[in-house]
């Protein structure tokens, strides 16, 4: 089974300094039929203004994945962590039994442009813990490359949870398959451009769940940027 979500089905919150669009509930934005898919939370597409950000705050028992699109994002927390992290880069935080972060974007005339990511553990309290690492434009371009997993395998982030999260540039003829366990949940969320989605098109906004299929096909891409997560049911 193959589901379109479009762009304009999203929730949206206008804060001034921040403007995010919510896939899945959160926050004041509540649809019951958006709270989630398998372990996959939260996908909130955030723009925050110059000189501006989120302050000192806290999460537990949850992994955030940090993907930035455009600008910088300054990240500072209570283990000690201190970077920027910029276009290519994948962080990934652990909440474990409880971190402090703030997220911050010093720029004075460049908005900051990306994805947070949340995805459910597959365990409660565990120590907190930071990676971050960059998957330059050739590793993406043309296929989908891991960049988060379980096990850390292929040089990806290593996430605590049952998931796993690819990335990939298509334009032109490039394309990529990718074959599917029927037992579980695949989650592609179209970034920038347009892209054919086993023959779905979709474009910068839009996602496409897949269910009991047997293979991702991606192609006839115009300037797309995706993302696209294997989740636990």
């Amino acid at each position: 089974m193959i589901t379109v979500r479009k762009s304009s089905e999203r929730g949206y919150a206008d804060h001034g300094w921040l403007k995010s669009f919510h896939s899945f509930s959160f926050a004041d934005y509540y649809n019951p039929e958006r709270m989630g898919v398998g372990n996959l939370r939260v996908i909130n597409e955030d723009r925050i203004a110059p000189g501006t950000g989120f302050g000192t705050h806290g999460h537990r028992d949850i992994e955030i994945i940090s993907y930035v699109l455009s600008g910088a994002l300054g990240h500072k927390d209570n283990m000690g962590n201190g970077t920027q992290i910029l276009p290519g880069d994948v962080q990934r935080m652990s909440a474990g039994r409880g971190i402090q972060h703030s997220e911050f974007n010093h720029a004075a005339d460049e908005t900051t442009h990306f994805l947070q990511i949340w995805i459910i553990p597959n365990e409660r309290g565990i120590v907190p813990g930071y990676e971050q690492k960059t998957f330059d434009e050739a590793q993406k371009r043309g296929r989908l490359r891991l960049v988060a997993s379980a096990d850390g395998r292929e040089g990806s982030v290593t996430i605590h949870a049952d998931a796993a999260m690819y990335a990939g540039l298509f334009d032109g003829d490039q394309a990529a398959e990718m074959p599917l366990n029927a037992k579980r949940s695949t989650y592609v969320q179209v970034i920038r451009g347009t892209l054919l989605v086993n023959g779905h098109e979709a474009a910068a906004g839009d996602a496409v769940v897949i269910e009991n299929e047997p293979l991702l096909r991606l192609g006839s891409g115009q300037g797309a940027e995706v993302i696209v997560f294997d989740l636990a049911p």
